[in-house]
């Protein structure tokens, strides 16, 4: 039998991708009250579940279903070079996926349930018959949850040893919803391709000016609904920090709607981080208010 190297193990599983849902988790930790008291192999644990687990099986999974497709745009990937020889990304991507049920069943059932959802996504997304990935509104929902919404909720969970706050899982919606904007401003780099290849990402369905404003809706518009909310648990100055942060969005945006194809790398590396910099303000705030019992 022939095995993969680890090199092309490490390249098919995508280290870079694993720092999204690694925040989101911190996230959801900061934001539950965060406590080292007893919790370190939980948080361990947890952390390495959000990135090299969950989100690295999605990875696999979704080179496996696009190996085709891979081995005429992008011949040096893992699996279309060889690199990756036979079924071994299947049973990569199975392999992962089992290990990850395990690491979650041992830290608790909260957390297990949301491996379970967050690795059916991971499935759904790439393979058929589902395959979310071919529409935008569906596949970049997918995404938002698992980057996002359920990172934070599995940091929350640990900390609080049962379900979390309503609060928190409040907010942990409220990003996920911004976070499909994040999506679609990702599949500006690939408008061409999604259209010979019928992926009706939402640039191809609403057409490149429409789809960018709606992405900018989509990213502010929960973060707006996080500072009211801020204000109202009484965490004016957090509140005012997320502010900030959203009007330099704001600040940025021009320049992403002038040519979005062109920009949209660039808005992301920019307005993305200002984005994932007020989550943390956020989280900051509400740690306060889950650690105090309110």
């Amino acid at each position: 039998m022939v095995y993969p190297a680890p090199s092309a193990v490490l390249q098919l599983l995508k280290p870079i991708t694993w720092f999204a849902p690694m925040w989101a988790f911190a996230c959801g930790a900061v934001s539950a009250g965060f406590s080292t008291d007893g919790r370190w192999p939980a948080i361990i644990a947890g952390v390495f579940l959000a990135g090299p687990l969950v989100c690295a099986t999605s990875q696999a999974v979704n080179d496996w279903f696009d190996r085709h497709v891979d081995a005429i745009n992008e011949p040096d990937r893992p699996i279309p070079s060889g690199r990756i020889p036979g079924r071994w990304g299947l049973t990569i991507g199975l392999m992962w996926t089992g290990l990850s049920l395990v690491v979650a069943w041992f830290i608790g059932p909260w957390v297990f349930l949301a491996a379970v959802v967050g690795l059916a996504f991971a499935w759904a997304y790439s393979a058929p018959p589902l395959r979310l990935k071919q529409n935008g509104w569906w596949g970049n929902a997918a995404v938002a949850i698992c980057y996002e919404g359920l990172p934070w909720f599995t940091g929350a969970a640990i900390m609080a040893a049962t379900l979390p706050d309503a609060k928190v899982l409040v907010v942990a919606l409220l990003y996920s919803i911004g976070a499909h904007g994040i999506m679609t401003l990702n599949d500006f780099k690939a408008i061409e391709g999604d259209r010979k290849l019928g992926i009706r990402s939402l640039p191809v369905q609403m057409g490149v000016a429409r789809s960018v404003r709606f992405a900018c809706g989509v990213m502010a518009v929960p973060q707006m609904v996080v500072i009211g909310l801020l204000v109202h648990w009484g965490l004016a100055y957090y509140a005012l920090g997320v502010a900030a942060l959203l009007v330099a969005q704001f600040a940025l945006m021009p320049r992403l709607l002038r040519d979005p194809e062109k920009e949209a790398p660039w808005y992301n590396a920019t307005g993305t981080t200002l984005y994932v910099l007020g989550m943390l303000a956020t989280a900051f705030g509400m740690g306060g208010l889950t650690g105090a019992g309110i």
